[in-house]
């Protein structure tokens, strides 16, 4: 049984019920800044065996096997070096770091270490994505030439619960191609090709977005070039209309999963289509069907289309010897990462491709020690840019007071922490 501690109790809820599903791990600390976190998971889980804390010095050390990191998107990579330098095996939400000197760091901390660190980019996870990963290795569709992903979520209902109307909240602070990893993850984990070049696309700024306090464009696009010459469209951001999609392109046929507006399933939802004769021009054969996951019985209660179970799974298989676990290792987290990175230092470049690092090689990282370029100010030194490639825009006071008194109305209806009303179902199903 794999001892897991969740740093973050909102959105660590969906890898507490994992491990309440699971037979293979059980959570025996939890540890949040929010009390009224702490608070409710104390009630949904009614387990006097779990501790808690509010700080993260005392959190490190529990006596466990493995922390899962859910808390802020831009802090993942210094809480991850300290873990693996304590012993612990580490599950790393979305993202890995915020810098390449972080992204260094980390590198080499797990090199080190040889503890198991998993990058918890769950939609590579997702029914249709995951499927074309197989089939892919299958050579189903011959070698890859095109690919595009697609995420586009408009947070602007949801943004009080998320960012807690703090003006220095990392979704408020980053930049339009941070947020990549949804969008060209998958493609990149159903290649396994590695970005070589990109170039960046900044949509404007929008009013959804400076009400709410973002201070970023309402976008963001990825034009990847990988390794075999394949190119990569990836697009993520604020656009008014939700869409999650991936389309694969080979030599003898394409791969997508289905579109939102069609209500065929949308990522559960698979079309295939090949030619009747590998490598030669015969008849269309065009594939619809709804892969099954392995825990198709749990995975239905588990967020993100139920990618939030098997993300977690693998990463506990990995852990207790199994070499063939499918895990997203921290070398192909940078390779799903480093392009938006990149891309924006192309946009504030207007528009020039750049060169993707491969961390792999030693020599690379010494360009990149010191490189703290990002867009937060305690982290970026002198190296701070700004949230928008024309300036960083300036908000009133006014709108963040309003998220908090939003905020206070009722924190506990935060989108990440839902979940946790299914827990029952997840008992009775574990059964």
């Amino acid at each position: 049984m794999i001892r897991i501690g969740v740093l973050g109790a909102y959105r660590g809820t969906s890898m507490i019920n994992y491990c309440k599903a699971s037979k293979k791990a059980k959570v025996v600390a939890i540890c949040d800044k929010w009390s009224e976190a702490i608070e409710a998971q104390k009630k949904n889980l009614n387990d006097d065996t779990i501790t808690y804390y509010d700080d993260f010095e005392d959190f490190i050390k529990h006596d466990m096997d493995a922390v899962v990191l859910a808390n802020y998107a831009n802090e993942h990579a210094p809480f991850a070096i300290r873990c693996l330098n304590l012993g612990f095996h580490v599950f790393s939400e979305v993202l890995p770091c915020q810098t390449m000197k972080e992204a260094i760091e980390l590198i080499e901390t797990v090199e080190k270490s040889g503890k198991v660190y998993a990058y918890g980019e769950n939609y590579c996870y997702m029914l249709a994505p995951y499927e074309m990963k197989k089939l892919y290795k299958e050579g189903k569709i011959g070698e890859f030439e095109y690919g595009e992903g697609e995420y586009i979520h408009n947070c602007e209902n949801i943004w009080t619960s998320l960012t807690y109307g703090d003006e220095t909240h990392w979704r408020n602070n980053i930049y339009s191609t941070f947020y990549c990893t949804h969008s060209l993850g998958p493609i990149i984990h159903i290649t396994g090709l590695r970005p070589v070049f990109v170039t960046g696309f900044e949509g404007t700024k929008n009013e959804r977005k400076l009400n709410v306090g973002a201070k970023i464009g309402s976008f963001g696009i990825e034009m990847v070039l990988l390794e075999n010459g394949g190119i990569v469209k990836s697009i993520h951001g604020g656009l008014y209309k939700n869409s999650v999609w991936y389309s694969v392109y080979g030599s003898k046929g394409r791969m997508e999963s289905a579109r939102e507006d069609a209500k065929a399933g949308e990522v559960s939802r698979i079309y295939v289509n090949v030619d009747g004769y590998p490598g030669e021009y015969g008849e269309e054969k065009i594939e619809s069907y709804e892969p099954k996951g392995y825990a198709d019985n749990l995975d239905k209660y588990f967020g993100h289309g139920g990618s939030d179970y098997y993300c977690m799974d693998q990463f506990v298989k990995r852990i207790q010897g199994d070499d063939d676990a499918d895990i997203i290792d921290i070398y192909e987290a940078m390779d799903m990462f480093l392009p938006g990175m990149f891309a924006y230092r192309s946009i504030l470049k207007g528009g020039i491709p750049m060169e993707v690092p491969n961390l792999r090689d030693k020599a690379v990282r010494d360009k990149f020690r010191n490189d703290t370029m990002c867009t937060d100010p305690k982290v970026a030194g002198e190296m701070l840019i700004p949230t928008f490639s024309k300036g960083t825009p300036d908000i009133p006071d006014e709108v963040y007071k309003k998220q908090k008194e939003q905020m206070e109305k009722g924190l506990e209806n935060s989108e990440y922490f839902i979940a946790a009303t299914t827990q029952g179902k997840i008992d009775k199903e574990s059964e």
